[in-house]
């Protein structure tokens, strides 16, 4: 069993069985991993593409080193990661689907890689189907996406599935060491959903903020009269300016360096980038909400071991005495109901004061 590719996927045993396999009885022409952010795609991806390449290598040990640089300078690894919202289309086209037909520089094999690969339009993914259903036989595919079903059922369907499970609390908390207190890393870890850039997002200063807003949307649902779900919607929006920013300049700086973009392009992939953080920001506030709802069903029902926010844990108990275990758990439906409701493209602000209303009903 290659060791790097144990090394990277310690705490995915299915993921690691299935590429083990696939490398002992002959690799598909094209892969999806398919998980939650930070369970360890890119680096399963990187340790796979590194046994691929290694093979037919007049030095097999300097390939697999150098692919598993990163940036590696292997020419027949081709990674490709979304600039800003989304995959450019001539991005794709250039250094994949036409990248593709060209022999590998070295070995007998050429990977190419596309991260976040949910973040093509369907313009590239309808490109890319062609080289997904009649392949060179040197070429083999690895898509990572933490969003399978934004892919197009054409495209997922010719690809081999590796499923990453969310890391355990214990790696995550193990990942962010020196990043904060033991407790607030412990929160952090346990509230991250495995999701390690998560959980460091929920330790900075956004995200702090982000999540008291979710806690006092928990905190005053009995009353209707209050309207915390205005700050979840700021939040996000705060989080939306900061990406549209941030990748403004990205761009900026790119197009300076002699990247071909128009200033209706870098304007355009800017908004998109903050309105896709927007959205998630928004989703990541009524999952901690969700949460809380729990924690108070876990709490009310004698059973604190299981509480996520550990660091209210005593709120949280003070609340629960003499509450019905049904009303937060049919309070962390409803905000589950909202998340989907959303997914619909239902007006946020309708949506939230709704929700407002109908927790209010559950407490009265």
């Amino acid at each position: 069993m290659p060791e790097p590719l144990v090394e990277v996927t310690e705490h995915q045993r299915r993921a690691r069985v299935a590429l083990t396999a696939a490398l002992a009885s002959g690799p598909s022409h094209a892969y999806l991993f398919r998980g939650p952010r930070g369970a360890g795609k890119a680096r399963a991806a990187r340790a796979f593409a590194a046994e691929l390449l290694a093979t037919g290598a007049a030095a097999p040990d300097d390939a697999r080193r150098r692919v598993l640089l990163d940036p590696s300078p292997h020419p027949d690894l081709v990674w490709l990661t979304p600039r800003g919202a989304q995959h450019m289309v001539e991005e794709v086209r250039e250094k994949v689907i036409r990248s593709a037909s060209y022999r590998p520089f070295e070995g007998e094999k050429r990977v190419f890689v596309i991260e976040a690969a949910e973040s093509m339009r369907d313009e590239s993914q309808n490109a890319l189907l062609k080289t997904l259903e009649e392949p060179p036989g040197f070429v083999h595919l690895l898509l990572l996406t933490a969003e399978p079903t934004a892919l197009l059922e054409t495209i997922a369907s010719r690809c081999q599935p590796i499923d990453f499970a969310p890391l355990p609390a214990e790696a995550v908390e193990a990942a962010l060491a020196g990043g904060g207190s033991p407790d607030d890393l412990a929160v952090a870890a346990r509230l991250s959903a495995g999701d390690v850039a998560r959980a460091r997002y929920l330790l900075s200063d956004s995200g702090r903020k982000l999540r008291a807003a979710a806690l006092e949307m928990g905190r005053t649902a009995p009353s209707a009269q209050n309207q915390p779900w205005t700050q979840l919607i700021a939040a996000a929006e705060s989080a939306g300016e900061e990406a549209e920013e941030t990748t403004r300049k990205l761009l900026e700086e790119e197009t300076e360096a002699g990247v071909k973009r128009s200033a209706k392009d870098i304007t355009d992939e800017a908004k998109r980038a903050g309105r896709r953080r927007r959205t998630e920001m928004l989703d990541l506030s009524l999952q901690l909400s969700a949460t809380w709802f729990r924690d108070l069903t876990a709490a009310a029902s004698g059973a604190p071991e299981v509480i996520d926010n550990r660091d209210h844990l005593a709120d949280l108990q003070a609340r629960a005495v003499a509450l019905d275990p049904s009303r937060p758990r049919r309070a962390a439906e409803l905000v589950q109901d909202t998340r989907r409701r959303l997914d619909l493209n239902v007006s946020e602000e309708l949506a939230l004061e709704a929700l407002s209303f109908r927790l209010a009903s559950v407490f009265a």
